[in-house]
């Protein structure tokens, strides 16, 4: 049966999970920028067309 909890005797086992880490960490952080990116125009656009609406 194994352990609840498994840490390698070989530290290079830990590898690929750091690698696959680095890449998630860095695919969200590009993700969170087109999400911020996207939202600010969206912005831009809804204060541009309502600032219209009101000064008439």
């Amino acid at each position: 049966m194994m352990e609840f909890l498994y840490f390698p005797e070989d530290k290079a086992e830990y590898i690929p999970a750091v690698i696959s880490l680095i890449v998630f960490v860095i695919g969200a952080f590009v993700a969170m920028h087109f999400i911020r990116k996207a939202s600010k125009k969206e912005e831009e656009k809804f204060d541009q067309k309502y600032k219209n609406t009101n000064s008439k």
